[in-house]
């Protein structure tokens, strides 16, 4: 791992517009669906940081009301009561002490910012919050914040509900209630104040950016008044002048009333396509096939690629909600999953985020999980369960934590290794077999053919004994693995069983004998 801590300087950033603020030489981070601020600070300290990771987006780190119909559901953490940092994650103390220390190893912290609303309107009354701050969902009553009737949207949805009925309607999307979510007035110069307040608080603590939650349901205008009050970040941890990296959740599929562009001068989006699409060619379904990702990206009508967040799937689809269907990939198909993944981390389109997931009994009727609710493995009083880790580095207690997949993590590494570097040597059988190169410094082979492969490619890469990263790794002067022969004109010979458990190789530059 020597070589990879020389190749990702934990000082100095990559510039640029919409930069994801990541150490230079690191180019994924790590959705850890739920965690606690401490495990996610060990966690930093003890993989993250030396595997290459470049940051780590986290749940909701302010007040929200507390459920118990269903019992702590995780979708309680997108119900805010205030802005102050206290949730089942952990308290500022807590909080503070994971920036610093995921910082300090080269590992951002991105925060899921939930601006557009508060509870849902009828949740009640009472301090059933994780702070203990007292609310009134039925008067608008925020005291914490504090926030009051006049400060929401109800008289200006023109709904009868209330709700948003129709998303071909711009107006409902952004001026009504999102499934009950109290809509804020974020048009008002107070509200913004407020929210600005919150956002600056965990920038000055050491945060590198934010991922907005919603924004499809505010108005660009909005969101750009109140980034625009934003501090740049800490000079401890990034180079003067650094503006916060904000990447805004928009589904769009098309086919309403509001598109992401209009969002593209903010910041990054979150691509939905992505997923939705790639599933189906790695499931093979409407007679997609993995020949067809020969032009990936921008081809398929993708958003530009220095504007797109990408992901195989999210802490919402992954349970059937947000976007995608029934296409999307998880790691209850964990042998396709790998491969979707794999091939997004060896892709150049866009910037990558991984899914740390934990588990739940899924049980599915008509089509949909009824335990599709459930929230973070915890105790009989609610509080999360630690995240353990067993003997062969997977977790236990519950956490599924794909991240430390071997096969994951090192095209975590792949992808760093070959940052920059163009698509070249693209090889596809017409059908499901498909092989890319990035220049010279790696390449990745598919086979997801029901039949067997046996072909020879030219990688690009110089000539060598490379380790494969996905059945194993470079290990000192040995491989764990497969070792792949590149002769001098840069070919190679792959064989791949259509019944291996993971049908694809990848080698790259660093894992070279």
């Amino acid at each position: 791992m020597t070589t990879l801590l020389l190749m990702v300087p934990l000082l100095g950033l990559c510039a640029g517009q919409f930069s994801p603020n990541v150490a230079c030489g690191r180019t994924s981070i790590v959705h850890l669906f739920e965690w606690r601020w401490e495990d996610i600070a060990e966690e930093c300290e003890r993989y993250l940081g030396p595997n290459g990771f470049g940051g780590v987006q986290i749940s909701p780190p302010n007040e929200n009301v507390i459920i118990t119909n269903p019992n702590r559901p995780w979708w309680e953490r997108y119900q805010p009561i205030s802005y102050k940092i206290c949730t089942r994650s952990g308290d500022e103390q807590q909080f503070r002490d994971m920036v610093t220390r995921c910082n300090s190893v080269g590992v951002h912290i991105y925060v899921d910012a939930v601006i557009n609303h508060m509870c849902g309107s009828g949740v009640g009354k009472g301090t059933s919050s994780t702070c203990g701050s007292y609310y009134d969902s039925d008067n608008r009553n925020f005291s914490a914040v504090p926030y009051s009737f006049h400060d929401f949207n109800d008289k200006k949805c023109k709904t009868g509900s209330g709700n948003i009925e129709d998303y071909r309607d711009a107006d409902q999307v952004r001026d009504c209630r999102l499934v009950s979510l109290l809509d804020l007035a974020l048009e008002k110069g107070y509200i913004r104040e407020k929210i600005a307040d919150y956002m600056n608080k965990l920038i000055d603590i050491g945060v590198a950016g934010f991922r907005l939650d919603a924004a499809k349901h505010m108005w660009p205008g909005d969101i750009q008044a109140i980034v625009t009050k934003l501090h740049n970040l800490n000079t401890k941890w990034f180079p003067e002048g650094s503006r916060p990296f904000i990447f805004q959740e928009v589904i769009d599929l098309g086919g309403e009333g509001i598109s992401a562009k209009e969002y593209f001068d903010i910041g990054r989006i979150t691509e939905f396509k992505y997923g939705a699409k790639l599933g189906k060619v790695i499931r093979k379904w409407d007679n997609e096939k993995m020949a067809y990702l020969r032009n990936w990206g921008e081809g398929w009508g993708f958003m530009p690629t220095d504007r797109a967040v990408v992901f195989v799937d999210n802490h919402d689809n992954q349970r059937g909600h947000g976007a995608g269907g029934a296409s999307i990939l998880t790691f209850f198909d964990a042998r396709l999953y790998k491969m979707a993944v794999a091939f997004m981390l060896a892709h150049p389109y866009g910037f990558t985020r991984v899914m740390s997931s934990f588990s739940w009994p899924r049980y599915i009727v008509n089509g949909k999980d009824i335990n599709d609710w459930e929230g973070p493995p915890s105790y009989s009083n609610g509080s999360t369960k630690a995240v353990t880790i067993n003997e062969d580095t997977t977790c236990g207690n519950g956490w599924v934590c794909e991240h430390r997949w071997r096969q994951i993590k090192n095209m975590v590494i792949f992808r760093n290794v070959v940052n920059g570097q163009a698509l070249t040597n693209w090889w596809d059988n017409g059908e499901n077999q498909a092989a890319f190169g990035r220049g010279n410094a790696g390449f990745i082979v598919f086979n997801n053919d029901n039949g067997d492969m046996d072909v020879t490619l030219k990688t690009g890469l110089p000539a060598g004994t490379y380790c494969d990263v996905i059945s194993g790794q470079k290990e000192g002067a040995c491989c764990t693995g497969t070792k792949i022969n590149v002769s001098s004109d840069g070919s190679a010979h792959f064989t791949i069983s259509s019944s291996a458990e993971d049908p694809f190789i990848a080698i790259h530059i660093n894992a070279k004998l």
